[in-house]
């Protein structure tokens, strides 16, 4: 993949090849946008990026810089060389659906970031057979002294950015996450657009 500029629209995805070696930046270019992140092995989209492997890679729940996200082979799919956002992120909470914002009290169709990765994957004509647990890029979730999870509106602001490393040939999706009942995308509970940046 050549070096390249892509506007991800409020509530939108896209998926792209990315080569061993390259880099993502992903930009938080209004502030308080939550980006689900998955990857997955060309060719066998069995082997994907799985938070439970990486959490125990890292033995941490949220990765910093310098972190290596495994694969479900516990193979290194991403490392996250750069934050500039505040180092919040997360690795707990499944991408949202159409079953989550039922139980929230929607009673129409609602974007989700499942049928945003699904619907990326199909446009490059690839299809996964699950939906694997996400990075949520810039979520400020958290578990509490009591055991609780907490979130928070995130607290990257605008222009702030992390930057993923590619540990072998990927396809990556990413999802501005369409949530808009909880404040998963800010106090104002509006999604936003983001930028990636590749090179």
């Amino acid at each position: 993949m050549t070096a390249h500029r892509h506007v991800l629209p409020a509530r939108r995805s896209a998926a792209f090849e990315v080569d061993k070696g390259q880099t993502v930046r992903v930009v938080n270019t209004h502030g308080g946008q939550v980006v689900d992140t998955w990857a997955f092995k060309p060719g066998d989209m069995s082997e994907f990026m799985s938070m439970e492997h990486a959490r125990v890679h890292m033995g941490r729940v949220q990765p910093i810089a310098g972190s290596t996200l495994l694969s479900n082979r516990r193979n290194a799919m991403l490392t996250l060389i750069e934050d500039t956002s505040g180092g919040v992120r997360d690795t707990l909470m499944a991408a949202c659906d159409v079953h989550r914002y039922r139980m929230l009290g929607c009673t129409t169709d609602h974007d989700n970031c499942t049928d945003n990765l699904h619907a990326a994957l199909a446009a490059i004509g690839i299809k996964a057979a699950e939906t694997p647990s996400p990075l949520n890029l810039f979520q400020n979730s958290s578990v509490g002294a009591d055991g609780s999870l907490v979130i928070a509106p995130p607290i990257a602001t605008a222009g702030s950015h992390v930057t993923l490393r590619a540990d072998m040939d990927l396809i990556v999706v990413f999802s501005a996450c369409p949530q808009d009942m909880v404040q998963t995308n800010g106090a104002d509970m509006t999604p936003k657009d983001v930028e990636l940046q590749f090179s």
